[in-house]
């Protein structure tokens, strides 16, 4: 599919949840996209990172400087609100529930690593169906491409961020190579059209 381009998504007009999966680079490209966004948000954005378990993690205070959305680490059974980013914790798998709650998951690691994209990805697929945009930045294996294919089958909206201008092109590469995306875009243009989707809602069926 070519950058830029898209297919049409599935039907209703509101938008459950952005979700951003990324790894290696990941924090920087984060603070890139995240700043992009408006403070206006009017869905919350569902993070999954890669993060090395053995060490506190610092996300939320290095993301909190690049964004006027509220950043934090997302906890059991919580309710997501709009405008505000919540990230999944280290060695906890960031999950939807039904009803749009989130759960954090000790399940074994997908593609080497928990938290990962691909279990962000299918819960919220089924928790949302189509009210979903799942975004694919830099990292260096294929976690979320089995996730982006779930995403596109419930009708979502699927970004992956142009490999040749990722840190690490292995992640949005495998996105790529599902033919799932409807955008194929450089980094500082993806906030732009998340930001375009949500105010034109979704074509009707």
């Amino acid at each position: 599919m070519s950058a830029g381009s898209r297919s049409r998504a599935g039907s209703g007009r509101g938008c459950g949840a952005v979700l951003v999966a990324a790894s290696a680079g990941g924090v920087q490209s984060l603070g890139v996209l995240l700043g992009g966004l408006e403070g206006t948000l009017p869905v919350p954005v569902l993070v999954a990172q890669h993060l090395r378990r053995a060490r506190e993690t610092r996300i939320v205070t290095v993301l909190s400087r690049s964004t006027p959305l509220p950043v934090k680490l997302a906890q059991e059974g919580e309710d997501p609100q709009a405008g505000t980013v919540y990230i999944a914790p280290p060695d906890r798998h960031l999950c939807v529930n039904a009803g749009g709650v989130l759960g954090l998951s000790a399940a074994g690691p997908v593609n080497f690593a928990r938290p990962a994209a691909d279990p962000l990805f299918e819960s919220a697929a089924r928790a949302h169906g189509p009210r979903i945009i799942a975004c694919v930045l830099t990292g260096a294996d294929s976690d979320g491409a089995r996730g982006v294919r779930s995403v596109k089958a419930q009708g979502g909206i699927v970004i992956a961020q142009d490999p040749m201008s990722a840190v690490f092109q292995g992640m949005p590469k495998a996105a790529v190579e599902t033919g799932n995306c409807d955008f194929v875009l450089p980094l500082g243009d993806i906030a732009p059209v998340i930001g375009r989707v949500l105010r034109r809602g979704w074509p009707e069926s």
